[in-house]
């Protein structure tokens, strides 16, 4: 299987602290692979040294056989890079179905499929009855079903998501599962940060724990879960 994301030997530092430590990993075209941690484990930001919105000080990060390091943000989204931050950054003045418009752009080399505001609806049901609703009127699970669809709206090939049930309601994690499982079927590549386990399993197919800015452990879900230590010791299950 080709790669599509390669990290390799991966620093990153946020002015004097040093964050990131000879972080490697890859994500192969069609994965669902999950960055297991605890709060301030570096999983927020491996994601963002792949979107240059923290600059890595060494290392390399390879998309498509593309060197990311010292492109600007706008440059990799235009390479196929879809990311869903943490905190959502919705417009909360404009409506669901504006939120949605804004961010269209052609899709890159490799988009498993061209995204419309219809398309997120089927994707997202919730989210057709509020169409005219301002995003600051949002549930916290509607504003992340929009904070996803709107990354979407860029026909991206490889998807960055964030901590995406994090703060949402169950039955929203149920949600939210169905539709990721969705999006990794039309064959669209995927690579989170997470801490909630029982969700990860439901969608991934590898994982890597990171802790204290190193990657501890890497291998399938299945082996993970069979791995107590390593759940014990990194992520207090």
């Amino acid at each position: 299987m080709t790669s599509r994301l390669e990290l390799s030997g991966l620093h990153t530092h946020y002015e004097t602290s040093h964050i990131l430590f000879d972080v490697s990993l890859e994500v192969n075209q069609g994965e669902s692979v999950c960055l297991l941690g605890r709060n301030g484990a570096g999983k927020t930001t491996t994601l963002k040294s792949i979107m240059s919105l923290a600059a890595a000080s060494a290392g390399s990060i390879r998309f498509n056989g593309v060197d990311l390091v010292g492109l600007a943000p706008y440059e990799i989204a235009r390479l196929g890079v879809g990311y869903v931050p943490d905190d959502r950054l919705i417009f909360p003045d404009l409506t669901v179905r504006e939120n949605l418009e804004i961010a269209i752009k052609p899709g890159a080399a490799g988009a498993p499929a061209q995204w419309s505001v219809a398309r997120i609806y089927e994707l997202f049901p919730v989210l057709l009855p509020l169409d005219a609703r301002l995003g600051g009127y949002l549930s916290g699970g509607e504003q992340q079903m929009l904070t996803i669809g709107r990354t979407l709206m860029g026909n991206p090939s490889l998807l960055l998501l964030d901590e995406p049930v994090e703060g949402v309601a169950p039955v929203v994690v149920q949600e939210l599962t169905r539709q990721i499982k969705a999006l990794k079927t039309m064959g669209l590549t995927i690579l989170f940060a997470e801490q909630n386990m029982h969700f990860a399993s439901e969608i991934s197919d590898r994982a890597y724990v990171i802790e204290k800015g190193r990657i501890r452990f890497h291998g399938t879900m299945r082996e993970l879960a069979a791995n107590e230590e390593v759940q014990k010791k990194y992520l207090m299950i």
